[in-house]
């Protein structure tokens, strides 16, 4: 598994210079609100994504009146190599943002030329209270979700990704540009449809798959989490399941050419939800909508662990207060016992944790903030 020793924080956030050494894969982070919990599970996650788990823009992860800030991270892998009897190797992450110049990450005094080639070595899990936006909001939430995770399990995925969204703002660039001078250069458009549509295809099938493997992976996770037998279904929704894209971007023209924006293609696609065959975030209640959130993230940790061939780390922030003691139980139990990985669990309350660990019988370690 994949075990975070330490990390060092320089105004990050609300830290100016803090150090945290990790001894155990157990681990419990208390303070009052304010102290710094869930940000110093966002710097473990800035170290796996390059960037914060809530915020784009770098400046406002900087300390207040500071030009940057640096992450310094220690993970390795001392449980699986320590069976095979061999040195245990630990890696250094550094993250460096100097305000109005470029961001650097370094892996091992290494600096990447490309921010992308990082993602998928550290895998990480983060569920955090606004992740409910995830079930409830509109369908870029849920290609995020996909793109997340597929991204650390296929680098090809996240490279045709990014070249995919670099084509179609140029695509919509000059839909808007015809509008603007009165006239349509058809022949322009055909050579970004030709570039757009095998990225497309890649993408489609990637995701097609994807979901293939997820759809069971979350109704056992719901049912684990919600104790029960609902019947919870998934269904991956793209135009391309009708038609090859091509075809559907010369069918699609006209209505482009008109709004002036790209309307068909996997920039479209969704996952819906159905709980007892009817329309999941209209019928269900605020505990099965929390339920199917996890079940959703814990899908995400094992096609990951299966991906890689060890688990990912596992941040999850104030989840005491998302769900009630029965499904708490549930979800503590898998992630403490059943689960071989480092996780880090933020509360409030520091004997609600450490009486949580007692009960599951499992060694853990106590920050408290």
């Amino acid at each position: 598994m994949l075990f975070l020793n330490k990390i060092s924080l320089t105004q990050f956030k609300n830290y100016s210079l803090t150090s945290f050494n990790f001894t155990e894969r157990v681990i419990g982070i208390c303070g009052l609100n304010g102290k710094g919990k869930t940000n110093l599970l966002d710097a473990v996650y800035y170290c796996c994504f390059t960037k914060s788990y809530f915020s784009k823009i770098d400046s406002l992860n900087t300390q207040f009146g500071k030009d940057g800030f640096r992450i310094e991270a220690s993970p390795s892998n001392p449980y699986v190599e320590a069976k095979k009897n061999i040195q245990k190797k630990t890696d250094e992450i550094v993250c460096i943002y100097r305000g109005t110049a470029k961001k650097e990450i370094l892996i091992n005094g290494v600096s990447y030329s490309r921010l992308s080639e990082h993602i998928g070595k550290f895998p990480a899990v983060m569920i955090a209270p606004d992740d409910i936006s995830l079930i409830t909001d509109g369908s870029e939430e849920r290609r995020r979700y996909m793109d997340m995770v597929l991204s650390q399990m296929d680098t090809e995925y996240l490279q045709q990704l990014i070249i995919y969204n670099k084509i179609l703002l140029q695509r919509n660039s000059l839909l808007k540009r015809f509008a603007e001078q009165g006239k349509n250069d058809l022949q322009l458009l055909e050579v970004l449809d030709e570039q757009l549509t095998p990225l497309g295809n890649f993408i489609y099938e990637k995701r097609k798959i994807f979901t293939e493997l997820l759809i069971p992976l979350v109704e056992k996770f719901y049912h684990l989490i919600a104790n029960n037998k609902e019947a919870i279904t998934l269904q991956y929704n793209s135009s391309l399941n009708l038609s090859n894209f091509q075809e559907l971007l010369l069918a699609s023209r006209e209505k482009d050419l008109m709004l002036q924006r790209s309307n068909i293609g996997i920039h479209k696609d969704d996952i819906s939800f159905q709980l007892n065959e009817q329309l999941f975030k209209t019928t269900a209640s605020q505990g099965q909508r929390k339920s199917l959130l996890f079940a959703l993230k814990l899908a995400e940790f094992e096609l990951l662990k299966h991906n890689k061939g060890f688990a990912p780390i596992l941040l999850l922030d104030d989840v005491f207060e998302k769900l009630d003691d029965q499904r708490i139980q549930q979800l503590l139990h898998w992630v403490c016992n059943e689960n071989d990985g480092q996780v880090l669990i933020t509360d409030t309350h520091k004997e609600r944790l450490q009486e949580a660990f007692v009960k599951l019988n499992t060694a853990y370690q106590i920050i408290e903030l």
